[in-house]
């Protein structure tokens, strides 16, 4: 099976950004570390932010900090960092407008060009670079000389050089280090949404499945949640695996759990998930989630607030609160 092509250093110009200016639109999560990465680069940056805590925060690190358009204006590669479902907007009101032929507009995640939600114009490059990471990994792993991998693609090669552009920017912020990905909008967007609809509902699913069982058969609240996630057990185990594969972490565990975990996989039937899978993949591909998700935005967020309810007043999660207040557990307010 061929797999992606994937860039290092070596792959990578920086140079390609020289008297370039790349205006990062939006100072929250991403983007205050993709900045501070680039500026430790050697790469001209400009904030583009509202004027709230978040421009104060890039002013306090340095940066010269400006209205949206502004920064837009003074830009020659636009980072669109702000959150998906005010991108558009943005876009529209302050971005669009201040672009000049020749410019690059990148994104660091696909969900807005695969769903035709902004329409950039002709006359510019669209590019990719997407961490697989949160925005503080990105800055602790550049800063500690390591990298991380990112997703990179071209949706638009207006000037011939959208490729070099690509592979200068996740350079600059540090991801060549590790590796690039080459892919497309599409499929970085496939891939976190299936994560999101498909991976984590099954996950939860699983575990409120094993506590009803368990608490079916008189085992307590307190040890079936501190041995699922409480004790913070499962996020080591799930950290080693990022550090050493699936595999390569298990003989940690006991030999009880290493033949547990491995002749239980191998008997289970995965139809059921696979379907499960592919009906959420249908979803994300035709279109019906964004379209969902749009009516969702424009009530208020009321189904999510009701979702959040519902599932509070669950005995599972009811059981989760008192377990975290009886154990002391959980970050202080």
């Amino acid at each position: 099976m061929a797999g992606a092509t994937v860039y290092y250093d070596d792959d990578a110009d920086l140079s390609v950004l020289d008297d370039r200016t790349v205006a990062v639109i939006g100072y929250g999560n991403q983007g205050r570390s993709q900045a501070l990465n680039m500026r430790d680069s050697g790469v001209s940056v400009v904030i583009g932010n509202r004027s709230d805590e978040y421009r104060q925060a890039a002013i306090d690190d340095g940066f010269e900090a400006f209205p949206i358009a502004e920064a837009a204006d003074q830009g020659d590669v636009l980072c669109l960092l702000v959150p998906d479902e005010v991108a558009p907007e943005v876009f529209e009101t302050d971005i669009e407008g201040q672009l000049r032929k020749g410019d690059a507009l990148c994104f660091s995640h696909g969900y807005n060009i695969t769903y035709d939600r902004l329409r950039p114009p002709e006359a510019v490059d669209v590019v990719l670079v997407a961490p697989r990471m949160g925005g503080w990994a990105v800055r602790e792993r550049y800063e500690a000389g390591t990298g991380f991998p990112s997703i990179v693609g071209v949706h638009r090669d207006y000037t011939g050089a959208a490729k070099e552009r690509t592979l200068a920017l996740a350079k600059a912020i540090g991801s060549t280090r590790s590796g690039a990905i080459e892919g497309t909008f599409d499929m970085e967007t496939t891939a976190d949404l299936l994560t999101e609809q498909g991976f984590f509902p099954i996950v939860l699913n699983a575990m409120m499945a094993k506590y009803e069982v368990e608490r079916a058969h008189g085992i307590p609240p307190e040890i079936i949640l501190t041995e699922l996630y409480l004790s913070y057990e499962m996020a080591e185990i799930l950290a080693a695996m990022a550090d050493q594969g699936f595999l390569g972490q298990l003989p940690s565990h006991s030999t009880t759990s290493q033949y547990g975990q491995l002749s239980r996989t191998k008997g289970f039937d995965r139809e059921a998930l696979v379907e499960f899978y592919e009906t959420q993949l249908e979803g994300i591909d035709d279109g019906s989630f964004a379209r969902e998700l749009a009516a969702e935005r424009s009530a208020d967020r009321s189904e999510l607030e009701r979702l959040y309810e519902e599932f509070r007043e669950t005995d599972f999660f009811e059981a989760e609160r008192e377990t975290m207040a009886k154990l002391d557990l959980g970050v202080e307010d």
